[in-house]
């Protein structure tokens, strides 16, 4: 885990900074429907996993920019930006209706990060333990599977005046509308590093990725 220290009077949001941190501390949180046609059919042909593939270029997206990598140290006051992000994804347990979060390093190569998702995945299956260590991984973002609903909104909800950097990513079951399949894929990010903009450029960023990496 590395990382640089932002100096908050030259950072290039410094303004919204200190009014989303000192005025108004809040988050954005946006619910859109994303094109996943190809990308299931690309895990189809391949015999790869979706849910996998997803996670892939959702980590490959949110560590594209450094404003998805950004954190607060509230020990030291300190805005730090995270050279690597990684995602604590969640396996469900059918027989306690539980989960057990799964801590999957990033890597860029598709390969790499495949092999190491599915170790994780299978050795979470093991247990039923929840085993969140949130200190240990401070440089991990919350990815979670709402398998059960294909969704049209959600809200994550966080204590007033929490300054949470690191973005939290839900997503539900794909579904299909006018012969393409669509998939709800929430964002949130706090608003003192992040604007509708920044928030909006995931998706777009995911599209990208997804045109991409289905043309292998």
């Amino acid at each position: 885990m590395n990382y640089r220290k932002i100096d908050k009077e030259k950072y290039y949001r410094a303004g919204v900074y200190r009014h989303f941190t000192e005025d108004c501390k809040c988050s954005v949180s946006m619910t859109a429907r994303i094109d996943v046609t190809e990308l299931v059919a690309y895990s189809l042909r391949t015999g790869t996993k979706f849910y996998i593939n997803f996670l892939y270029l959702l980590t490959k997206v949110l560590n594209s920019r450094e404003d998805y990598r950004m954190a607060y140290l509230w020990q030291t006051d300190e805005l730090i930006c995270y050279d690597e992000i990684n995602p604590t994804q969640y396996i469900f347990h059918d027989d306690t209706e539980t989960c057990t979060p799964v801590y999957t390093r990033y890597s860029s190569d598709y390969d790499t990060f495949y092999a190491r998702a599915l170790a994780d995945i299978e050795r979470a299956k093991q247990t039923h333990e929840y085993q969140l260590d949130a200190a240990a991984h401070p440089n991990w973002f919350d990815a979670s599977y709402i398998s059960w609903l294909s969704y049209d909104s959600l809200n994550v909800e966080l204590p007033d005046g929490y300054l949470y950097f690191l973005p939290i990513v839900n997503w539900g079951r794909y579904r299909e509308e006018s012969g393409r399949l669509l998939m709800p894929v929430t964002v949130r990010l706090n608003h003192a590093v992040a604007d509708g903009y920044l928030v909006a450029l995931v998706y777009r960023l995911l599209e990208k990725e997804m045109s991409d990496f289905c043309k292998q």
